[in-house]
């Protein structure tokens, strides 16, 4: 299976590669750095990074976009900022009731030096879609794209040459205004901050290994499995600990239902193809839809393969020809093993 999969996966993601240098769906954020000012204009002083060491991790970076927005008035104008802390009030509904989201996408160096943004827009339409299952405004996708594009020409000098990572954006929509009762904040604040990745996974280009977690699940049906909810991410931790423990990559969780059909990795999209078939389960709520799923999904088609959006039995898993994941941070990943019920 590692084999196979190594070959569809690369396959998929160098195509994935080349439509972000000629398609029509990606952003070109290669306008001037003067039209920002002064803020920007470190972009072309060089950094004193090893980019052959580049892992995902934080690196701290030199600018970050910020907007604030209230019930009465709206969005006001973003601006960029220093990067650095923010001040947050004890009683702000994100830190009491979990109000907020994030996003994640990233932006690449092309070898004539121009910067790629893959599909914001895409990522402005999730948050939409979360802010609204969350009682929150959210930015339009014109100021989404804006404050990723700003923020990205502010620290280009920390975009990675080509071939050798990607600037990761990371967006904020968090609910910074005070409340004791529970209720939406009355005051809410957009951020993005960006800094530079390398592979996701410490075995790099080499295929993962998963765990299905037997007892715990990532989301339930009714619930905001389906958005990028920051509630998401922290119950996962526990499994995905115990798995790391254990020598594996990540975790690979089922309905909380059935417990008999795929749902997703603790990170990431989860796809098997038998052969001219790839099937992934359908994003009915309890899956994030993912941007890099949705492009693979379009790519795949267009290599002549057959595509299902349909529920995945966990038992189809032994008879696959080959399994990947795919994700912002983890790109497209080859699945080397799983295990299951003791059984690699």
């Amino acid at each position: 299976m590692a084999e196979k999969s190594i070959c569809s996966a690369r396959m998929l993601w160098a195509s994935l590669k080349y439509r972000s240098t000629t398609g029509s769906i990606h952003y070109r954020a290669s306008s001037s750095l003067r039209s920002y000012g002064a803020v920007a204009t470190r972009g072309d002083e060089d950094v004193d990074f090893d980019w052959d060491r580049l892992g995902f991790g934080l690196t701290r970076t030199d600018f970050m976009y910020t907007m604030k927005c209230s019930n009465e008035e709206g969005f006001s104008k973003g601006e960029l900022v220093q990067y650095g802390n923010i001040e947050l009030s004890p009683s702000a509904g994100v830190l009491n009731y979990g109000q907020g989201l994030f996003e994640g996408l990233k932006a690449y160096q092309k070898d004539d030096g121009h910067i790629l943004l893959f599909r914001p827009d895409q990522n402005a339409l999730r948050m939409r879609m979360g802010a609204e299952r969350l009682c929150m405004p959210s930015p339009s996708v014109e100021q989404f794209v804006d404050a990723v594009k700003q923020t990205v020409l502010a620290n280009r000098r920390w975009v990675p040459p080509p071939g050798k990572g990607a600037l990761y954006v990371r967006p904020l929509l968090i609910g910074t205004g005070g409340l004791l009762g529970l209720a939406p904040a009355p005051e809410y604040t957009f951020l993005a901050f960006a800094c530079p990745v390398g592979n996701y996974f410490r075995e790099g280009l080499s295929p993962i290994n998963l765990l299905i977690e037997e007892t715990s699940h990532r989301a339930f049906p009714g619930g905001t499995g389906g958005v990028k909810s920051i509630t998401n991410y922290a119950p996962v931790l526990k499994a995905q600990s115990a798995a790391k423990a254990k020598g594996y990559s990540d975790v690979l969780y089922l309905d909380s239902v059935n417990r008999r059909y795929l749902e997703e990795v603790s990170s990431c999209n989860i796809f098997i193809v038998k052969d001219n078939l790839i099937s992934t389960p359908p994003t009915q709520g309890t899956i994030l839809p993912g941007i890099t799923r949705k492009s693979v999904i379009e790519v795949a088609r267009d290599f002549g393969y057959q595509v299902k959006e349909r529920p995945v039995l966990v038992d189809e898993l032994m008879d696959a020809d080959e399994v990947f994941c795919t994700g912002t941070a983890v790109v497209v990943a080859s699945v080397g093993s799983i295990a299951h019920l003791g059984k690699r």
